[in-house]
């Protein structure tokens, strides 16, 4: 099958992509729609994500404990093991304190966007003499920024930030699903 456009054959599975674009417009206007209810109701969004969270922590502590068990006579085993429990504690925590959670994940979000930051520029000043390198630098910059903000407005921001990624996220998501079905439409 020739592409008209491009003048290269196209791989089958780009002919098949091709051929299903609304379905990437469709996801595109649902991750959408759920955005802009994250951005409406910010706290139930941020409770979301942390009972979200919680449930991946517990999965993840039984995981963790099942493993310490099939594998007990490692010398990691206690470690594994309390490992597990720990992971279990913070995703109970999680489901029965949702609003602890948020402020200590909002907190650790908030270190960890500092340290990426700084990595990021530390990282661009590597690349100095690449073209380029400035973009790096500026993300940095504004990673770095992003996490000294949340750590200002931080515990009382706990209540939305959260909530706040989650539906930039999802907006973001859902714009570029309908572009890209809208771009793969124009194609045919």
């Amino acid at each position: 099958m020739a592409n008209a456009q491009a003048g290269f054959e196209l791989p089958s599975s780009a002919t098949e992509i091709r051929s299903k674009w609304g379905w990437f417009v469709a996801l595109g206007v649902a991750l959408l729609v759920l955005g802009l209810f994250a951005f409406w109701n910010l706290i139930a969004a941020t409770v979301a994500t942390v009972l979200w969270v919680g449930v991946l922590m517990v999965i993840g502590a039984i995981a963790q404990i099942v493993h310490a068990f099939q594998v007990k006579s490692w010398g990691g085993f206690f470690f594994s093991l309390l490992s597990g429990i720990l992971y279990g504690v913070a995703g109970v925590i999680a489901w029965t304190n949702p609003v602890l959670a948020a402020v200590t994940l909002t907190l650790v979000l908030a270190f960890a966007l500092i340290a990426s930051g700084i990595m990021r520029i530390w990282g661009s000043f590597q690349l100095r003499p690449e073209i380029g390198w400035g973009w790096v630098l500026a993300s940095g910059i504004i990673t770095l920024l992003a996490g000294i903000i949340f750590i200002l407005g931080w515990p009382v921001n706990s209540l939305w930030l959260l909530g706040m990624v989650l539906a930039v996220d999802l907006t973001f998501q859902g714009i570029a699903a309908i572009a890209f079905g809208l771009t793969l439409k124009g194609m045919h």
